[in-house]
């Protein structure tokens, strides 16, 4: 049956730089938009489509979506930089600095959100370079690791007053663990490392 070929058909494979650049903007945004909305779907409860019909609860799920943005931009730039880093060799600072490049050309893809302002975009940018400058002070980590340092901060940015989710921090941060383990496997199964490594090192 057709169908069953399409379930069969694989994605395109990620080994140049605009493949890799889309691969990691639709991961960025689907790892932290997904546990925003499932976490305020359950948080809510009965009345989760009474609430997301709320004028003020949406800016406050748009304004979440786009400060938590550039974390997910860093877990999953960190995810593919160590998957590069044993092919690159001896290349390997200068083709993190290209892949940093790469990423950053991804933020800037976006206006800056009337939700945010200029300036605290502008910060955001900054962190996200200085957070995937420093992922070479460290050997690669395991995809369920690479979280932990943003865990905190993505879960303080859920929509949610503090006193109904105090208790909901473990769920959160693994949530953010198990997604980003499938999107290494997809990753695993899709990315070319030299092709990437040849263009990151072209790129300079």
């Amino acid at each position: 049956m057709p169908w069953l070929d399409l379930l069969r058909r694989r994605r395109p494979p990620i080994g140049d730089l605009a493949a890799l650049s889309t691969f990691v903007d639709e991961q960025a945004a689907f790892l932290v938009q997904k546990g925003i909305y499932e976490y305020a779907r359950a948080r809510a409860g009965h009345y989760a489509k009474v609430l997301f019909a709320e004028q003020v609860f949406i800016n406050l799920v748009e304004k979440s979506r786009w400060q938590a943005y550039p974390l997910g931009l860093a877990m999953v730039g960190e995810l593919v930089e160590g998957m590069l880093r044993p092919t690159a060799g001896e290349d390997w600072h200068a083709v993190l600095d290209n892949l940093i490049g790469v990423v950053l050309s991804v933020f800037d893809r976006y206006p800056v959100p009337a939700v945010i302002g200029r300036d605290d975009w502008q910060a955001a940018r900054e962190d996200l370079a200085q957070r995937l400058k420093a992922v070479s002070l460290h050997p690669p980590k395991l995809a369920k690791d690479i979280p932990e340092p943003f865990a905190e901060r993505y879960f303080a940015l859920m929509p949610i007053h503090e006193r109904l989710r105090d208790r909901d921090f473990p769920t959160i941060r693994n949530y953010l663990k198990v997604t980003l383990c499938n999107i290494h496997d997809e990753l695993s199964e899709r990315i070319d490392v030299r092709g990437l490594v040849a263009a990151l090192r072209r790129r300079g």
